[in-house]
């Protein structure tokens, strides 16, 4: 086997936590090297995960010559710079959703990578959970037939704390480039880029988004019903439903789960996926195949869709 890849981590939020924690469930990626804003806080997150390497400002990580590849774990208003500073320094980047601010800033951000030939994928890490993986093959494999419906939601209750990154405009509040971005990247995987958007866009107490309520339409004739909020806990399951059947995926749909497909005639067949963690080592397995094969994106998350996915969320936000 191939040494394993060495990863620096940029910033110590949560994800960033979450992330060092999967890690170690695979073969593939250590976290050779971690970054923050201050020393302090990189060497609490080095003791806690033992990290040998500890720098005190994301300059000093992306120009270490031992690290392989920059994992960018900011909030998403800060995606162009710190992945544009990774890039610049010849580093493969893998930067957290949602992929950047807005599509403008996505175009900048893809064009970059390949003007450097670098690989570069959004952390979607959705896109590569086994429950996911094997809607994919039974879609493919025409079990469902034609696709006609995508449900997909994705509520959490936060409270009303004006400095929370939920609701601060300077860290990118609202609840769709936070929750929304889910069931926009669900409906995108299967369906493709609609050509008709309809929204109800309501806003938080701050003035970022707090709830929509999307309907997406597609040339294939097939529609997305999608929901996201920031107020409430909700069911966050997801459904696919196809000429033939149905897979009704249990909550919540976006991180390792089960479902359930269930033919036009009634007929169940429960499909059972267990996972370690909280399954972002799944995307770090496909940072490592790509980057192993000299390719510079991946087919399960393109950058011309994560470029699109920013476009069609910047139009659902029109309707605030």
């Amino acid at each position: 086997m191939a040494e394993p890849l060495r990863w620096g981590i940029l910033s110590t939020g949560g994800i960033a936590h979450t992330f060092a924690s999967d890690l170690r469930f695979i073969e593939e990626g250590v976290v050779a090297a971690v970054g923050s804003r201050s020393l302090a806080a990189a060497d609490a997150f080095g003791d806690e995960f033992d990290v040998p390497r500890r720098y005190g400002s994301y300059e000093a990580l992306v120009g270490d010559p031992d690290v392989d590849v920059i994992y960018v774990a900011t909030p998403h208003p800060f995606h162009l710079a710190n992945a544009t500073l990774a890039l610049e320094e010849g580093k493969p980047v893998l930067v957290e959703k949602a992929f950047t601010m807005n599509g403008a800033e996505a175009r900048e951000l893809v064009a970059l990578a390949r003007s450097k030939e670098l690989f570069l994928m959004e952390a979607m890490w959705t896109r590569h959970l086994p429950h996911v993986a094997k809607l994919r093959e039974l879609i493919g494999e025409g079990v469902l037939g034609e696709l006609v419906t995508v449900e997909a939601d994705h509520g959490k209750w936060f409270a009303a704390d004006p400095t929370h990154r939920l609701f601060a405009p300077e860290l990118g509040g609202g609840a769709m480039l936070d929750l929304g971005v889910y069931p926009v990247s669900f409906a995108s995987m299967l369906l493709g880029t609609p050509d008709r958007i309809t929204a109800l866009v309501d806003a938080a107490f701050t003035g970022v988004d707090a709830q929509a309520s999307m309907l997406f339409g597609y040339a294939s004739g097939a529609q997305a019903v999608l929901t996201c909020t920031s107020s409430a806990r909700t069911a966050t399951r997801a459904c696919v439903s196809g000429t033939k059947a149905r897979v009704e995926i249990d909550g919540d749909f976006y991180a390792p789960t089960s479902f359930t497909l269930i033919a036009r005639t009634g007929e169940r067949e429960r499909f059972e996926f267990s996972s370690k963690g909280r399954g972002l080592h799944y995307q770090a397995q496909e940072v490592a195949r790509c980057l192993s094969e000299g390719v510079t994106e991946s087919p399960l998350m393109p950058l011309d869709e994560s470029v699109a996915i920013m476009d069609t969320m910047d139009h659902v936000l029109s309707f605030l």
